[in-house]
């Protein structure tokens, strides 16, 4: 039997919780799952609540602070949006950890951490679209349509895959449209 760490807990519990929900991430089914005992789970974990936390936290890691710090090797804002976009959508189709966090953020331990995230992601596409020549009260609108937009492909991506990647490019254009270009471009 494979000795497991607490990298190996957090991404069976990730995997769960993309599967299953936030009911799915439970000691005993967790530890059948990988072929391993409940003490195995409980060495690293004193208790679900400890699991979820530090399953949460890596989500939080892997799927905020790291697609910023790739993102941010793109040239121009323009690039580094439609970067963040490809990157999350393709994040998305591995599994569904999003829409189950989501789905759970009266929880205890995800309320926190799903605020916590989804501040960073606001803030930094409101950066974004302020480096695009939005104004700080446009640029906050735009980024919150931009993260409606991520949330409602992730949605889609788990109830009608496939319809969600045609429309990227124009996403990213009409996000990044200044409503001085779409004057122009109305009356062309």
């Amino acid at each position: 039997m494979a000795r497991r760490n607490q990298d190996d807990w957090t991404e069976i519990a990730l995997r769960a919780l993309a599967e299953g929900g936030l009911q799915a991430v439970a000691i005993e089914p967790l530890a059948a799952r990988a072929g391993a005992t409940k003490g195995s789970v409980y060495h690293h974990f004193p208790n679900r609540e400890a699991l979820l936390k530090a399953t949460v936290e890596r989500w939080e890691r892997e799927h905020t602070e790291k697609v910023i710090e790739l993102v941010e090797s793109g040239r121009t804002p323009r690039e580094k949006l439609r970067t963040l976009f490809t990157v999350v959508l393709d994040q998305t189709r591995k599994g569904s950890v999003e829409m189950a966090l989501q789905a759970g953020a009266g929880n205890e331990v995800i309320a926190p951490v799903l605020q916590r995230v989804t501040e960073k992601r606001i803030g930094y596409l409101t950066e974004l679209f302020g480096q695009l020549g939005f104004g700080e009260a446009q640029a906050r609108k735009r980024a919150l349509i931009a993260f409606s937009l991520y949330l409602g492909q992730a949605q889609m991506w788990t109830t009608l895959p496939g319809l969600v990647e045609p429309v990227l490019d124009e996403a990213v254009q009409v996000l990044t449209q200044r409503s001085d270009q779409a004057a122009v471009a109305h009356n062309a």
